[in-house]
């Protein structure tokens, strides 16, 4: 284990219109992160570790501000070890392509902030700028799209948003004796559940999450399912499958909330599809990571 890390990657938090507002930033801070000691915070805004958007020192006496923004610089006194490491698939002068292995999130959160693959990557290639286009859970292995310079960034983001990103994800469960049934389109609406990380399928309107699903080959009482997302909602394919009756394998948190399991959660990114919207150039990247039972990413 390391000793303390600071991550020079900063964290940032709008403080928003409340009906009683605390008295202090560093009040208002100590109740929105309760698992953080109010000591820590002091200890932070001390050594210039908190600031406003403007750069000006956050200091234990300033004053609560509805619409600020404040910075901070995360911290943690140990991170859990890497077991596997992430990989560049691809790289040009606008985007880059990483290869992100079960258990590592996309950028800072809880105890893996240097460990997070955006700071990793931001020190290996030495690229400060670099930004995630979209989400992948911490819990999930496979392909992430960064963008590299903020002028351009925006238009690949726009991809997703406009339904013009092809995803593709492998996952495995188990089936038992092969069911009859073997492809689902699931449309509902997710919104926030008990407790407040995960979700869960609520009625009426909007529908706000689509995913095609085919089950493509079964071993050993496993199947492998191959799984197309129409929208990108927050643990919209391990609620969905759990929804058909065949939650994912090493899925703590559906469809109820278990213990840590030895077996990583078994859900891959397998696959990004695109035109290129600076050049029109048809992209294709597939994940080089396996599943259970080493099955091949579907063609």
């Amino acid at each position: 284990m390391d000793a303390m890390i600071c991550c020079m990657v900063r964290s940032r938090l709008f403080l928003p219109k409340l009906e009683s507002p605390p008295s202090t930033i560093l009040d208002y801070m100590s109740s929105h992160f309760p698992h953080i000691p109010r000591a820590a915070w002091q200890d932070r805004m001390e050594r210039g570790l908190v600031t406003t958007s403007t750069g000006v020192q956050v200091k234990e006496s300033s004053p609560y501000a509805h619409g600020l923004t404040v910075f901070y610089a995360r911290e943690v006194l140990s991170e859990p070890s890497t077991v596997e490491a992430e990989s560049i698939l691809f790289r040009d002068d606008e985007i880059l392509i990483a290869d992100k292995p079960h258990g590592m999130p996309v950028t800072p959160a809880g105890e893996h902030v240097s460990r997070s693959l955006l700071v990793r990557l931001q020190e290996q290639t030495g690229l400060d700028a670099l930004v995630p286009l979209h989400r992948l859970d911490r819990d999930t292995a496979g392909l992430v799209l960064f963008g590299i310079k903020v002028d351009s960034r925006r238009k690949y983001h726009q991809l997703f948003a406009d339904g013009a990103m092809e995803r593709e994800y492998e996952a495995v469960a188990r089936v038992g004796d092969c069911p009859e049934e073997t492809s689902w389109l699931v449309e509902n609406r997710l919104t926030a559940g008990d407790p407040w990380f995960r979700r869960r399928i609520s009625d009426g309107e909007p529908v706000n999450a689509v995913t095609a699903i085919n089950l493509i080959d079964t071993r050993d009482g496993l199947g492998l399912f191959h799984l197309r997302p129409r929208t990108g909602k927050k643990h919209q394919l391990r609620v969905h499958m759990a929804a058909i009756g065949f939650p994912i394998l090493g899925d703590t948190l559906y469809p109820e909330i278990q213990e840590p399991q030895q077996t990583p959660l078994q859900l891959l990114a397998s696959r990004l599809s695109f035109a290129d919207p600076l050049t029109g150039t048809p992209r294709e990247f597939k994940s080089e990571r396996r599943l259970l039972h080493g099955w091949q990413p579907a063609s």
